[in-house]
């Protein structure tokens, strides 16, 4: 029995070799297909099979474009671009306070409860905030806030933003930046709309500070914060200079805020050195850094007229010999024997009588072209007069030979009228043309007007300009300033309130408008505080205006 019943559990497990013959063949195509599942499955967790990025197209739509560029990357896992949540005020009337809570609201108590549990920690997923405009829904600020902003996300930032026409600001919010990645950040801007005048960089210490070169010459940006950076005196030297400098200057950036540093009295002095020649900046905060007396006073140099260095002077005489060869050169010849008896003394002072014919007929061939075919006209005659010998101007010509005829027959004063009526619309086309073009020649120096050619003040054998005016906002709060510094803001806050007395009929800058000192080192009690805050407050914009709003109120009730 034992064998019988061995010999059908042998049967019955005998196929089982075979199965595993036949399990082997499986198996070999399990394997294959196991091999191209872990093929399909490669990539980690938030990656995908990159595809090629060059072939998408942004559409300016920032979270579809962002989305497809990591998708298309293998980045599966990366920030949302949300919309901004805005807080909503909340009112509950003291009737709904009286009344004594339902079962719904209580329900609906504890589904609060629990989307804010959830939106807590919604807060800290990394995301891409933005604005939107209210009309077309276009991206109009972007927030990024506490996570870090590597390269590949500035790589996709340099394809997506530009197609973002309304595009005004950028907020980087300690993301972590390097000084490798700010210099990719700074590349990316100029690919971006004309429009994105605002940045923020705030929480971000760099080791070598390169915050300067967002001030570069060809920067666009208007509105600059670096607060709670770690810049030290070293980064503000590096600022002050991209203020400007005697050869260069900044001239789109309008505020710079400075604040929450580590900045002392030589930064102070670098930055009071940045803002001599710079006419641009409008508002500065230093507030919350550590400036002293020493640097106080130097920013308040800066305020009232100061000393031309002798650098500074060689400087101002080399730009007014340009300027004089300039107006040299765009005012019309008033005679052909003028220009001739010039051109020989220039010849007999400068010893190269070939070389300045060459150039004079390179000038007069540039004036021909900007004054035009009738010029050219005009150019004939005159050398038809002077081959005659009337050696006039052509504007004075015909009229000379009219009155040579009519002389004995009237007065000087009426053939010199009437030629004037005849020819009058031609030559006045002409010097309206004329004065036309020096008018936009004039508009455009006076745009890229140089501060060193400001009228200056000659004393002792020095020259002192008159200072900065343009300053209108001054942020100098929680610093270590003490009654010595208050004495120089004081003598230039005098200085100021004076001008802006003199030249309150006149157009242009007028000084400071609102100088804030509070938090530092002094009483506000103290005299000299008390009498810069009775010269400051009636320049003050915003005091000005709440006189007003109460008029219009007291005349509404």
């Amino acid at each position: 029995m034992s064998g019988e019943a061995s010999a059908p559990g042998a049967s019955s497990r005998a196929p089982r070799p075979g199965t595993q013959k036949s399990s082997g063949t499986v198996t070999k195509k399990g394997d294959r297909g196991a091999k191209e599942k872990q093929a399909s499955v490669l990539p980690p967790v938030g990656e995908e099979e990159p595809k090629d990025l060059e072939e998408y197209q942004c559409t300016g739509v920032l979270e579809t474009d962002f989305a497809e560029l990591c998708i298309r990357s293998g980045y599966t896992d990366f920030p949302k671009v949300v919309t901004r949540p805005r807080p909503h005020p909340t009112f509950v009337s003291s009737a709904s306070l009286s009344e004594k809570p339902t079962q719904d609201d209580q329900r609906l108590s504890g589904s609060c409860s629990l989307n804010s549990v959830e939106s807590k920690y919604v807060f800290f997923r990394p995301t891409i905030q933005v604005e939107l405009e209210p009309e077309d829904k276009m991206v109009k600020e972007i927030y990024i806030r506490g996570w870090k902003v590597e390269e590949r996300i500035l790589g996709f930032f340099s394809k997506c933003l530009p197609p973002l026409s309304q595009l005004q600001a950028i907020n980087l919010w300690k993301v972590g930046l390097t000084d490798k990645t700010l210099a990719t950040f700074i590349a990316i801007l100029p690919l971006c709309s004309s429009t994105l005048r605002k940045l923020s960089l705030e929480g971000n210490p760099l080791l070598e500070q390169s915050y300067h070169k967002l001030l570069a010459l060809d920067s666009t940006i208007s509105h600059l914060s670096l607060r709670n950076n770690n810049i030290d005196d070293h980064g503000a030297q590096l600022l002050g200079q991209a203020l400007s400098m005697l050869h260069s200057c900044n001239r789109t950036l309008v505020s710079l805020n400075l604040a929450f540093n580590h900045i002392g009295d030589e930064g102070a002095g670098y930055i009071a050195d940045g803002l001599r020649l710079n006419r641009s900046l409008l508002w500065l905060s230093l507030a919350h850094n550590r400036i002293q007396d020493k640097g106080a006073l130097k920013l308040a140099e800066v305020l009232r007229p100061f000393e031309l260095t002798h650098t500074e002077v060689v400087e101002r005489r080399r730009l007014l010999l340009e300027k004089g060869t300039q107006e040299r050169l765009r005012s019309p010849s008033s005679s052909r024997h003028g220009d001739s008896r010039t051109d020989r003394e220039k010849n007999l002072l400068l010893g190269a009588s070939s070389i300045a014919l060459v150039d004079k007929t390179d000038k007069m061939q540039a004036v021909k072209t900007l004054r035009g075919k009738k010029k050219e006209k005009l150019g004939e005659v005159v050398k038809k007069e002077e081959k005659s010998g009337s050696g006039q101007s052509p504007t004075q010509g015909t009229p000379k030979k009219e009155e040579s005829t009519k002389a004995s027959k009237a007065k000087v004063t009426i053939p010199e009228q009437k030629p004037t009526k005849g020819k009058g619309p031609k030559t006045g086309s002409k010097e309206k043309r004329s004065t036309l073009l020096e008018s936009e020649l004039v508009a455009e120096v006076t745009e890229m007007v140089n501060p060193l050619l400001e009228p200056v003040e000659h004393r002792d054998g020095k020259v002192f300009m008159p200072g900065n005016k343009v300053l209108l906002h001054l942020n100098l709060l929680r610093n270590r300033i003490t009654e010595v510094g208050l004495e120089g803001f004081l003598t230039a806050v005098q200085y100021q309130a004076q001008f802006s007395k003199v030249r309150s009929a006149a157009k242009g800058p007028v000084g400071l408008l609102s100088l804030s000192l509070e938090k530092n080192c002094f009483s506000l009690q103290c005299p000299v505080y008390t009498m810069i805050q009775e010269l400051m407050l009636p320049r003050d914009p915003i005091n000005k205006a709440k006189p007003r709003e109460e008029e219009a109120m007291a005349s509404s009730t």
